[in-house]
């Protein structure tokens, strides 16, 4: 019974730390983080309450029409 305790708390916490697990945003441009890394901007917040964490070159551009 320990060894099946062991096993799921051990997947548990696996599942937590695993990269395939990130929740995606902006058209799945985005991830989802705590922190953005240093090239990414942060356009909107995620579901999570974390930030959405884009590239640059993935975030729209604000056009500024003269009329």
């Amino acid at each position: 019974m320990k060894t099946v305790l062991f096993t799921a708390a051990l997947l548990l916490l696996l599942s937590q730390v695993t990269q395939g697990n990130t929740e995606k945003c902006w058209k799945c441009q985005g991830t989802c983080r705590d922190q953005c890394i240093k090239d990414e901007k942060v356009y909107i917040f995620c579901r999570s309450g974390k930030l959405c964490c884009v590239k640059p070159k993935n975030v729209p551009q604000l056009s500024q029409d003269s009329d």
